[in-house]
């Protein structure tokens, strides 16, 4: 449960304590009451960003003549120039949790969504919203982007339907809804003096001089020109007669956030912007349908994905979706590619694949500069490869256009935006603000950057391309990037796709609780082997497989036997929690001696962990156990150590909002309360992300625990917002082993007694459809480089020294994220290895290090980065009009 009486927004009788002009929030801190111990445990929030200039930071001041407005003109360029034009650090963590909402002088915030639209905007939008009510500040919605701001009425302010004043409940309901509900416009004449002239004179007609922009780089660049002019717009507006001296020093510079909203993920410096997830779930989904009516006729077929010309659609949909080869920007093909695709596919064929399936990014290009269509593609295809009836290959092509735009956002576009949304009204609230920046992510920590500079490097990467420096270009995309085209390359066009004879044999194996993307990890770990020079023996059933199967049913997988496993649920080599002890670890030990393994990849979870660590605490003991071993995370309780996201945690948590969306709407035409029960165990990242996501009012968690006075204060303030007749559900959401004694029945029956006649209550058990379906794209990709640093890692150990050096601990950066330890060799003490992903780079730690990063009592790791997010949550999800035991008209 979220831990109310340490938030800034709501104290301890679950009344809002709102920040003001001069209070301060009433503290900083996130608390988390640790079931163990029973103490609050604290991660205290840093400061909102800023650049350190003083000058930034100093309003300037006018007086009525226009002598003094145009000092002011001058003050201020100063002001901003130090957040355009200066020399801070390209970018930066934000805060190791998120900070609180800040002391504010604003009185208005403005809102505005530009360029093309993307799911997830709506979701950002919400935040924005509901920080700036928080902290008593009006949000003001403008409507058709800059354009809105333009065509608006500033004599009219409160009745125009351009720029309009949001309540809490217009940001009700959007969560789960594609686009932008206050919709988005490409403006021309914002671009000119005149328009820029006119939006300026709408927004001090509303006492708005913060804004938060949510587009791609063209409107953040609008956005940054905007505000450098804004101190000469005022001088010219007082000179007009448009606005006084006096409305002018009240807003002497325009302070702005922005947010990167493109499917393209074209924006340099951030990992992923708003709807690019959506977007490949979109992709994902026609791909895993073409493939298998390609499969069946022997056929091929190019399908082109969007981007404009950045390639990482392309890449990560041919990745995830298990596909024979890529066009991208970034990585032109040189002069007789034609030939090269006709032989990579032919070399498929031959090892067993009955279909062809090739991704063209509408940007592509070839050396020479030349537009590379889908039709194109497929007229090689149709004439060069040869079908199975040796006439020329039935050859198809599917462009599936702005449907990857469109939709329901997915999880990962509802919780990221909410919390970029939340950052950036935090940020403009700040009168300590230096504008300038745009937030995105480094893997879960969320980042500020420099937008001039990102800009720079966003339109660099085409310039590079043209001038053939390819490798610059890929490095400026980032490490996902670089380590996908990779990983790409070798699975499509390996060396070899029959393991050498007589080559060291690598174990492959599941343990522990199903997750979706265990399949691709395997394929992945096979094909790669493969190619690499070993050979892949399959373990069927884990650790019990291992202990109780005859050795002849663990063999050797080849090249055709795994492929497709990419886009399948389940776990193909079987999978068991069963974790092995005494007599059983002398079979498993056995088995292990008898298949004559070099070397075992375990991809599985916390049972996994468990079995692993039985195996090295007995390794002295059982001579099976002494070869090297790596741990890959496959999880959907996202509860392993050392890796801030597991494979299938996306999956199911996507799952778990999917469940709320249907909720939420079989509870429209009535009054009632629903508790909504996820799976997890110990660990509530389902529960919080799932209701993050959802849009739930309360999370009750085992890390926080539930007391009778926090259902107490939650039933009353159900009553409340119920009773004011504006309420039709109220959804709560609990991990499963959030509290031993108040189970979802028996908070689902809390709700119902004292509910009356004002709501009926419901519980969801969502179960074990967490664990099942097809992988999503993020599971995917995460398994595919999970796996490729975990077989890299192993080959290492096995072919690497016999004797290391013991490392005092494993290397860690200054958040706590472990990177690769320096205990590189394969003694006895130094051969048992995990990988995980922290700010989206992949890293190997040390078994044993990692185990003593964990509560083991409670199976999670000690330190979670999401339970941050309990602020936001409760900032987000939780009307104070409804808390307040004075009621009032609900909005929620």
């Amino acid at each position: 449960m979220t831990s109310r009486p340490t938030s800034p927004l709501v104290n301890a009788t679950g009344a809002p304590s709102l920040p003001t002009a001069t209070g301060a929030p009433a503290t900083g801190q996130a608390s988390v009451t640790t079931p163990t111990t029973g103490q609050a445990t604290s991660a205290t929030a840093t400061s909102s960003p800023t650049t350190g200039q003083p000058s930034a930071n100093a309003p300037a001041t006018v007086t009525a003549s226009s002598t003094a407005a145009t000092a002011l003109t001058t003050a201020a360029t100063a002001s901003n120039s130090v957040a355009i034009d200066g020399s801070a650090a390209s970018q930066s963590v934000v805060a190791a949790v998120s900070d609180p909402i800040p002391a504010t002088s604003a009185q208005s915030i403005g809102v505005l969504t530009s360029g093309g639209d993307a799911p997830g905007m709506n979701a950002a939008l919400r935040a924005i919203i509901r920080t700036a009510l928080q902290a008593d500040v009006t949000p003001y919605a403008i409507h058709e982007g800059y354009q809105g701001l333009i065509d608006a009425d500033p004599r009219n302010p409160v009745t125009d339907e351009h720029i309009k004043a949001m309540a809490w409940s217009q940001a009700s309901g959007i969560l789960n809804r594609g686009g932008t509900f206050i919709g988005t416009f490409r403006s021309k004449a914002f671009e000119t003096e005149d328009g820029m002239l006119t939006a300026a004179w709408n927004l001090l007609a509303r006492d708005i001089d913060r804004l938060v922009v949510i587009g791609g780089d063209g409107s953040l660049t609008g956005l940054a020109l905007f505000a450098k002019r804004w101190p000469d717009m005022l001088t010219k507006l007082v000179d007009q007669g448009k606005i006084t001296a006096d409305k002018a020093k009240a807003h002497p510079r325009l302070m702005f956030s922005g947010l990167v909203g493109s499917i393209d993920n074209d924006f340099v410096g951030t990992d992923m912007t708003i709807g690019v997830d959506s977007a490949l779930h979109r992709i994902q989904d026609a791909i895993d349908a073409i493939a298998s009516t390609a499969a069946s006729h022997q056929r091929s077929f190019v399908i082109e994905v969007m981007g404009r010309n950045c390639g990482y659609l392309a890449l990560a949909s041919a990745v995830s979706g298990g596909c024979d080869y890529v066009l991208i920007p970034e990585d032109p093909p040189a002069m007789g590619w034609e030939t090269e695709m006709i032989e990579q596919l032919q070399r498929s064929r031959q090892a067993g694949r009955k279909d062809s399936i090739v991704i063209v990014a509408e940007g592509a290009r070839d050396q020479q500069g030349q537009p590379i269509s889908a039709q194109y593609v497929c007229d090689v295809i149709s004439q060069g490869l040869p079908g199975p009836d040796g006439d020329p290959e039935e050859t198809r092509v599917t462009i599936l256009g702005h449907v990857q735009r469109g939709g329901t956002p997915s999880a990962y576009d509802r919780w990221a935006s909410t919390w970029l949304g939340y950052t950036a009204a935090c940020a403009v609230l700040d009168d300590a603000w230096s504008t300038g920046y745009v937030f995105g992510f480094r893997g879960e920590k969320l980042i500020k950057l420099e937008l001039q500079q990102a800009v720079a490097d966003t339109h660099s990467v085409r310039q590079l391309i043209d001038q053939g420096d390819y490798a610059a270009a890929m490095a400026l995309r980032g490490d996902e990037f670089a380590d996908l085209k990779r990983i790409f390359t070798e699975l499509t066009a390996p060396p070899r796709s029959v393991a050498l004879p007589g080559s060291r044999r690598i174990g492959i194996m599941h343990a522990g609780a199903l997750s979706p993307g265990m399949n691709t990890a395997a394929k992945t770990a096979v094909w790669q082997a493969i190619a690499r020079g070993y050979t892949p023996i399959g373990i069927r059933d884990g650790f019990v497989g291992l202990a109780d199967r005859p050795v002849s049913d663990h063999a050797e997988l080849t090249w055709a036997m795994v492929d497709g496993w990419n886009q399948e649920g389940g776990a193909m080599l079987g999978t068991r929690r069963h974790v092995p002890v005494d007599q059983e670890l002398e079979r498993v030990s056995a088995a292990i001696l008898a298949l004559k393994l070099d070397g075992i990849l375990v991809i599985g979870g916390g049972d996994a962990y468990d079995a692993v660590a039985q195996l090295e605490r007995r390794r002295a003991d059982y001579g099976g156990f002494r070869l090297p071993l790596v741990c890959v995370p496959a999880s959907i309780d996202n509860n392993l150590p050392d890796s801030a996201m597991s494979i299938g945690c996306d999956g199911a948590l996507n799952v778990v909002v999917d469940c709320i969306d249907k909720t939420k709407l079989s509870a429209s035409a009535s009054h009632r309360c629903f508790v909504v029960e996820t799976m997890g165990r110990y660990c509530g990242y389902l529960a919080l992300m799932g209701g993050f996501a959802g849009g739930a009012e309360q999370a009750y968690l085992n890390e926080s625990g539930v007391s009778l006075d926090d259902l107490s204060n939650d039933i009353a303030w159900a009553k409340r917002s119920f009773a004011n007749q504006q309420r039709n559900l109220f959804l709560a959401i609990r991990n499963e082993q959030a509290s031993p004694n108040y189970s979802t029945e028996v908070i689902a029956a809390l709700f119902g007694q004292e509910g009356e006649d004002l709501f009926d209550t419901r519980t969801l058990t969502i179960g074990h459809i967490q664990q099942g379906g097809a992988p999503t794209p993020a599971d995917r990709l995460l398994a595919v480089r999970l796996t490729d640093k975990a077989l890299t890692k192993l080959i290492d150990l096995i072919t690497g020294p016999t004797i290391a050096p013991e490392s005092s601990q494993s290397a860690l950066d200054d958040d706590d994220t472990v990177l690769d330890d320096p205990t590189d060799g394969v003694g006895i003490d130094a051969r048992y290895w995990v990988v995980g992903s922290r700010k989206n780079q992949i890293s190997c730690s040390r078994f044993s290090r990692a185990r003593e990063r964990m509560d083991l009592e409670h199976q999670r790791p000690r330190k979670q980065w999401w339970l941050g997010l309990t602020e936001v949550f409760d900032c987000l999800n939780r009307n104070p009009i409804d808390l307040s035991p004075a009621g009032g008209a609900a909005q929620s």
